[in-house]
């Protein structure tokens, strides 16, 4: 999909803010974020304005997949299926709709069936 590599997992895009290695082997792939990660990463309470910044500057080199009705049916599967959060399964639903493996070290994710994922280990 338009050479991207991978949904990043709100935790990944944490991961690459604070220079986790566990992000080392992903620096030159095309990443992808969920809307639900972008208002996660954005909302923090205590996010400091140098800390947005640096924040909305990586996530301008994202692409930002946004909620589409393929999505929000896929997500009530999810829900359904497996019991997991919403935010998690916008964003699994987002990733097995897009065909991208997700990038996270969230073990909620990995008893959904259909999902790729590139597990992380930061």
């Amino acid at each position: 999909m338009n050479g991207i590599d991978y949904l990043a997992d709100t935790n990944a895009i944490l991961y690459i803010l604070s220079g986790n290695e566990c992000m080392k082997p992903f620096t030159k792939s095309r990443l992808a974020v969920s809307d639900i990660s972008f208002m996660e990463l954005l909302s923090f309470p205590s996010i400091s304005a140098k800390e947005e910044d640096t924040i909305r500057r990586l996530l301008k080199s994202c692409e930002i997949l946004h909620i589409d009705e393929g999505i929000m049916e896929r997500t009530i599967q999810l829900r359904r299926a497996y019991r997991i959060k919403l935010p998690d399964a916008i964003i699994a639903a987002t990733a097995i709709s897009r065909g991208l493996p997700l990038l996270t070290a969230d073990t909620g994710f990995f008893k959904v069936a259909d999902l790729q994922i590139e597990k992380l280990f930061p």
